[in-house]
């Protein structure tokens, strides 16, 4: 459906159609876009109101402002793809760091446990993911593999802790008073404590794939990168590939690990699937320690 309008839309700009007929197709498009927004949703059975709609309505203003100077070189080829990107796009932009402070004080105006709460709580991490505002600290002292690795851990460490002490945010601490600031923080924190936690392990554990950069081999990291990624993509017992999501046999081991080798985000590998990155991310860990006897034997 979404992909009928918006080529109606672009043979009526094409064809210079009346502005009017182009505001009312555009209009649907923007209509359908904002169904797929994880973002600016209030509780079920809750009108939309408050910082859910005003979320709401900038993203609306947003989708228009991108879809008007993204028609000027659109193609008819992928259309869902663009759209995907195109609502990324506008959803980013969209997320200041005043809306994401309103989420969060959103979340402490309902008691504790309490169903409003939750519903704030998992709108404001939805919206700290997509936002593009995460910092990545300390990206320069580790290789890419494993640093992707300590970095998706520490992230979920931080939202967790943001969930857990959403009390403890002080909206007028800081020179700058920016709520991100006070998530960054933790995050620079938590990515040298997992960085700690791996470097802590029993040396007798058994390695896996979050351990690239901390084995003790005579060659580069590179090279020991390479080599596991080789063997995950020959798959010789075919072990990797049956490894998968539930009823997903496309979202397994072997596709996820590739894509991270790739040094694609879990954004980009979520978009992919169609898969929330809580779920791919949780799934990888586990798979590292299910064959972790098979990376040990390899190297």
């Amino acid at each position: 459906m979404i992909d009928a309008s918006l080529e109606k839309l672009v043979q009526l700009v094409q064809q210079d159609a009346s502005l009017e007929a182009q505001i009312a197709a555009q209009k649907e498009v923007v209509k359908m876009l904002l169904r797929s927004r994880k973002v600016g949703r209030s509780p079920i059975g809750v009108p939309l109101t408050g910082i859910y709609q005003v979320i709401y309505e900038r993203l609306s203003q947003q989708l228009h402002t991108e879809l008007a100077s993204g028609l000027q070189s659109y193609e008819l080829t992928d259309p869902t793809r663009w759209v995907s990107g195109l609502l990324h796009q506008a959803t980013q932009s969209t997320l200041t760091d005043d809306l994401l402070k309103a989420l969060a004080l959103e979340a402490q105006s309902h008691p504790p446990s309490s169903v409003l709460r939750q519903h704030a709580l998992v709108q404001l991490v939805e919206a700290i993911r997509l936002s593009g505002r995460l910092a990545r600290p300390h990206r320069t002292k580790f290789s890419p593999p494993f640093y992707a690795l300590l970095y998706e851990d520490a992230v979920n460490q931080t939202l967790a802790y943001v969930c857990r002490r959403i009390d403890t945010y002080d909206p007028n601490r800081g020179k700058a008073r920016k709520f991100m600031n006070w998530v960054n923080f933790r995050l620079d924190r938590k990515v040298i404590d997992c960085r700690r936690a791996f470097s802590d392990r029993n040396t007798q554990s058994l390695p896996n794939l979050n351990d690239l950069d901390a084995l003790p081999q005579p060659e580069p990291a590179e090279s020991l990168a390479d080599t596991v990624r080789a063997y995950i993509q020959a798959d010789p017992e075919q072990i990797f590939q049956q490894a998968h999501i539930r009823k997903r046999p496309d979202a397994n081991f072997q596709v996820i690990a590739i894509a991270r080798f790739s040094d694609k985000s879990w954004e980009d590998i979520s978009s992919d699937l169609g898969i929330k990155i809580p779920t791919l991310s949780s799934f990888f860990q586990r798979c590292c320690h299910k064959f972790s006897a098979q990376f040990q034997t390899l190297l």
